[in-house]
Protein backbone atom coordinates (compact mmCIF):
# COMPACT_ATOMS: atom_id res chain seq x y z
CA UNK A 1 0.00 0.00 0.00
CA UNK A 2 2.98 2.50 0.65
CA UNK A 3 4.54 1.85 -2.77
CA UNK A 4 1.38 2.64 -4.28
CA UNK A 5 0.86 6.01 -2.42
CA UNK A 6 4.31 6.63 -3.48
CA UNK A 7 3.51 5.96 -7.04
CA UNK A 8 0.55 8.00 -6.91
CA UNK A 9 1.89 10.87 -5.19
CA UNK A 10 4.86 10.63 -7.59
CA UNK A 11 3.01 10.77 -10.99
CA UNK A 12 0.73 14.01 -8.82
CA UNK A 13 3.89 15.83 -8.27
CA UNK A 14 5.34 15.46 -11.71
CA UNK A 15 2.45 17.45 -12.64
CA UNK A 16 2.89 20.10 -10.37
CA UNK A 17 6.41 21.04 -11.58
CA UNK A 18 5.15 23.86 -13.34
CA UNK A 19 2.62 25.55 -10.96
CA UNK A 20 2.10 29.05 -10.03
CA UNK A 21 0.48 29.52 -6.99
CA UNK A 22 -1.17 32.91 -5.94
CA UNK A 23 -2.28 33.58 -2.26
CA UNK A 24 -5.13 36.39 -1.17
CA UNK A 25 -5.57 36.90 3.05
CA UNK A 26 -8.86 37.03 3.62
CA UNK A 27 -10.10 40.25 6.29
CA UNK A 28 -10.36 37.54 8.76
CA UNK A 29 -6.49 36.80 8.50
CA UNK A 30 -6.97 33.20 6.58
CA UNK A 31 -5.17 32.81 3.74
CA UNK A 32 -6.15 31.22 0.55
CA UNK A 33 -4.05 29.58 -2.03
CA UNK A 34 -4.74 28.49 -5.92
CA UNK A 35 -3.28 28.05 -9.00
CA UNK A 36 -6.26 29.52 -10.81
CA UNK A 37 -6.57 33.33 -9.37
CA UNK A 38 -10.46 34.31 -9.46
CA UNK A 39 -10.53 37.56 -8.71
CA UNK A 40 -7.24 40.57 -8.52
CA UNK A 41 -7.22 40.17 -4.38
CA UNK A 42 -5.00 36.84 -5.31
CA UNK A 43 -1.48 37.52 -5.80
CA UNK A 44 1.82 36.11 -6.58
CA UNK A 45 3.25 33.62 -4.27
CA UNK A 46 5.85 31.17 -6.01
CA UNK A 47 6.29 29.37 -9.39
CA UNK A 48 7.62 26.40 -10.03
CA UNK A 49 9.85 24.57 -12.65
CA UNK A 50 10.34 26.06 -16.13
CA UNK A 51 8.18 28.87 -15.50
CA UNK A 52 10.30 29.21 -12.21
CA UNK A 53 13.20 29.72 -14.28
CA UNK A 54 11.93 32.40 -16.94
CA UNK A 55 10.57 34.31 -14.08
CA UNK A 56 14.09 34.06 -12.03
CA UNK A 57 15.91 34.99 -14.92
CA UNK A 58 13.73 37.86 -16.15
CA UNK A 59 13.51 39.00 -12.66
CA UNK A 60 17.78 39.22 -12.35
CA UNK A 61 18.17 40.88 -15.59
CA UNK A 62 15.63 43.75 -14.91
CA UNK A 63 17.38 44.53 -11.88
CA UNK A 64 20.49 44.42 -13.69
CA UNK A 65 19.16 47.07 -16.16
CA UNK A 66 17.04 48.72 -14.32
CA UNK A 67 13.96 47.92 -15.88
CA UNK A 68 10.39 46.77 -14.48
CA UNK A 69 10.41 43.23 -14.91
CA UNK A 70 6.96 43.34 -15.85
CA UNK A 71 7.74 45.48 -19.44
CA UNK A 72 10.37 42.58 -19.66
CA UNK A 73 7.74 40.15 -19.19
CA UNK A 74 5.53 42.25 -21.51
CA UNK A 75 8.31 42.40 -24.28
CA UNK A 76 8.69 38.69 -24.59
CA UNK A 77 4.93 37.92 -24.66
CA UNK A 78 4.57 40.25 -27.82
CA UNK A 79 7.87 39.40 -29.70
CA UNK A 80 8.12 35.34 -28.68
CA UNK A 81 4.60 34.74 -26.60
CA UNK A 82 7.68 32.98 -24.15
CA UNK A 83 8.68 29.90 -27.03
CA UNK A 84 12.65 30.45 -26.88
CA UNK A 85 12.80 28.42 -30.39
CA UNK A 86 10.83 30.95 -32.34
CA UNK A 87 12.19 33.17 -35.72
CA UNK A 88 10.33 35.48 -37.33
CA UNK A 89 9.97 35.99 -40.94
CA UNK A 90 12.21 38.90 -40.69
CA UNK A 91 15.17 36.68 -38.66
CA UNK A 92 14.98 37.99 -35.04
CA UNK A 93 15.28 35.05 -33.04
CA UNK A 94 14.97 33.79 -29.25
CA UNK A 95 12.31 34.99 -26.18
CA UNK A 96 12.80 38.67 -27.17
CA UNK A 97 13.36 38.23 -30.46
CA UNK A 98 17.13 39.85 -31.23
CA UNK A 99 17.91 40.12 -35.20
CA UNK A 100 21.47 38.17 -35.67
CA UNK A 101 23.67 41.98 -35.66
CA UNK A 102 22.37 42.78 -32.92
CA UNK A 103 22.79 39.62 -30.88
CA UNK A 104 26.68 39.35 -32.15
CA UNK A 105 27.06 43.24 -31.14
CA UNK A 106 26.22 42.61 -27.67
CA UNK A 107 28.07 39.11 -27.21
CA UNK A 108 24.95 36.76 -27.48
CA UNK A 109 25.69 33.55 -29.11
CA UNK A 110 22.91 31.70 -28.59
CA UNK A 111 19.81 34.23 -28.72
CA UNK A 112 17.65 30.68 -28.48
CA UNK A 113 19.01 30.17 -24.93
CA UNK A 114 16.56 31.89 -22.78
CA UNK A 115 19.00 33.28 -20.51
CA UNK A 116 21.21 34.70 -23.21
CA UNK A 117 18.05 36.50 -24.93
CA UNK A 118 16.95 38.18 -21.80
CA UNK A 119 20.40 39.48 -20.97
CA UNK A 120 20.68 40.87 -24.85
CA UNK A 121 17.03 42.17 -24.91
CA UNK A 122 16.98 43.55 -21.58
CA UNK A 123 20.57 44.96 -22.46
CA UNK A 124 19.38 46.06 -25.70
CA UNK A 125 15.83 47.77 -24.20
CA UNK A 126 18.12 49.41 -21.33
CA UNK A 127 19.98 50.88 -24.17
CA UNK A 128 17.26 52.17 -26.14
CA UNK A 129 15.72 53.81 -23.09
CA UNK A 130 18.61 55.71 -22.31
CA UNK A 131 18.90 56.84 -25.89
CA UNK A 132 15.31 58.09 -26.14
CA UNK A 133 15.20 60.33 -22.45
CA UNK A 134 13.41 57.00 -20.86
CA UNK A 135 10.59 57.69 -23.39
CA UNK A 136 9.02 54.27 -23.33
CA UNK A 137 6.90 54.94 -26.33
CA UNK A 138 9.98 55.87 -28.57
CA UNK A 139 11.53 53.36 -26.83
CA UNK A 140 9.53 50.51 -27.45
CA UNK A 141 8.94 51.57 -31.27
CA UNK A 142 12.89 51.39 -31.12
CA UNK A 143 13.43 47.86 -30.13
CA UNK A 144 10.79 47.03 -32.88
CA UNK A 145 11.73 49.46 -35.76
CA UNK A 146 15.39 50.00 -34.60
CA UNK A 147 16.33 53.80 -33.21
CA UNK A 148 17.44 54.99 -36.85
CA UNK A 149 13.40 55.09 -38.09
CA UNK A 150 12.73 56.50 -34.43
CA UNK A 151 14.81 58.86 -34.81
CA UNK A 152 14.40 59.95 -38.62
CA UNK A 153 10.57 60.71 -37.65
CA UNK A 154 10.80 61.90 -34.35
CA UNK A 155 8.60 59.21 -32.57
CA UNK A 156 6.73 56.54 -33.28
CA UNK A 157 7.42 55.67 -37.41
CA UNK A 158 4.00 55.81 -39.01
CA UNK A 159 4.21 51.70 -39.44
CA UNK A 160 0.88 49.98 -38.70
CA UNK A 161 3.31 47.19 -37.19
CA UNK A 162 5.00 49.22 -34.93
CA UNK A 163 1.82 51.01 -33.61
CA UNK A 164 0.28 48.28 -32.94
CA UNK A 165 3.50 46.81 -31.04
CA UNK A 166 3.96 49.60 -28.50
CA UNK A 167 -0.06 49.58 -28.16
CA UNK A 168 0.23 45.48 -27.12
CA UNK A 169 3.39 45.89 -25.21
CA UNK A 170 1.98 48.32 -23.06
CA UNK A 171 -1.45 46.71 -22.98
CA UNK A 172 0.63 43.08 -21.80
CA UNK A 173 2.99 45.35 -19.43
CA UNK A 174 -0.67 47.01 -17.25
CA UNK A 175 -1.85 43.08 -17.36
CA UNK A 176 1.45 41.82 -15.84
CA UNK A 177 1.81 44.77 -13.20
CA UNK A 178 -1.57 43.66 -11.87
CA UNK A 179 -0.36 39.54 -11.87
CA UNK A 180 3.35 39.35 -11.67
CA UNK A 181 3.63 35.90 -11.54
CA UNK A 182 2.13 35.09 -14.71
CA UNK A 183 3.60 34.24 -17.47
CA UNK A 184 0.78 33.59 -20.38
Amino acid sequence: MRVLFILIFLLFASSWSYATIYRYVDASGRVHFTDVPTSSTYRFYRADGHQANLLTLIDYYAQRFHLDSALVKAVIKVESDFDPGVVSSKGAQGLMQLMPATAREIGISNPFDPGQSIYGGTFYLRQMLDTFDSNLDHALAAYNAGPNAVQRYGGIPPYAETRHYVERVKKYLTYYHRYSGQLD
